[in-house]
């Protein structure tokens, strides 16, 4: 089986895909902060296989997508102690192989091109990534394979955070999409604000680039916050969670 590892800045997935059947059939994920993922590492990967009776054997491929650096050695000494394996860390060199093209290739981020390399895959024409984790994300490419350019803005839990610790009296809440615009209290009302304000930023941003370019992209959305906004599911051809993850096994793939 294949290995994928993304470590993003709020959690490391781990992802076991069984090319028998051509689907990811388990995942977990670790904190990434690096005093506790050190030490999950060594408790938690163990008794995961365990528990669900996979033999770290059975691990033929390692992929290694990371946006921070500090906690890639551990990571890779990790592989190599429990699966006996050296996992292939996505660099920019890695890009060269692939149909889609970054203009600058140290600048942008393994996680989008891991993203942007399974969509323009599955769609062969231009198509927007929409990615909805610590950040959001759009990533544009054009029916060429070349990435026209990426805009990030701050994903839904960083807002909600934001206005946690930046107000003595606003408290942190669940990201649940009120069925009324309007706030009829201070938990419903910050819902409303950032739930349903993130709604018309993603709207007003597919509608921005495909202005400006003239062109009709394939929109696919991603990322573990993707189902949240569920007034936006018109808006998108597609939403895989798993698009990060199949990106990340075609480069390793590419690659080796």
């Amino acid at each position: 089986m294949f290995l994928a590892i993304d470590a993003g800045n709020s959690n490391v997935v781990f992802a076991l895909f069984d090319p028998k059947n051509g689907k990811w059939t388990n995942q977990f994920r670790l904190e990434t902060q690096t005093p506790k993922l050190i030490s999950q590492l060594g408790k938690k990967v163990p008794l995961y296989f365990l528990e669900h009776g996979i033999s770290p054997t059975e691990i033929s491929h390692i992929g290694f997508s990371s946006v921070v650096p500090e906690i890639n050695g551990v990571i890779t000494q990790f592989c190599e102690g429990f699966f006996g394996l050296a996992p292939y860390l996505i660099s920019p060199d890695s890009y060269k192989k692939l149909p889609v093209k970054p203009v600058r290739p140290n600048e942008i981020g393994s996680d989008l091109m891991c993203n942007v390399m399974a969509a323009y895959s599955r769609v062969k024409g231009p198509v927007i990534v929409v990615d909805f984790g610590t950040a959001l994300t759009f990533t544009t490419v054009d029916e060429k394979g070349k990435i026209m350019g990426v805009s990030i803005v701050p994903g839904l839990h960083t807002a909600i955070k934001a206005l946690f610790m930046n107000t003595s009296k606003l408290p942190e809440v669940e990201l649940k999409l009120p069925e009324s615009v309007l706030g009829k209290n201070t938990i419903h009302a910050i819902q409303s604000g950032v739930l349903y304000g993130y709604t018309g930023l993603v709207k007003g941003m597919l509608e921005s680039i495909q202005k400006e370019t003239g062109t009709k992209f394939t929109i696919l959305a991603t990322g573990g916050l993707s189902s949240i906004l569920t007034n936006l599911q018109d808006d998108f051809d597609q939403v895989d969670r798993n698009l990060t993850l199949d990106g990340l096994r075609l480069i390793t793939e590419a690659n080796q």
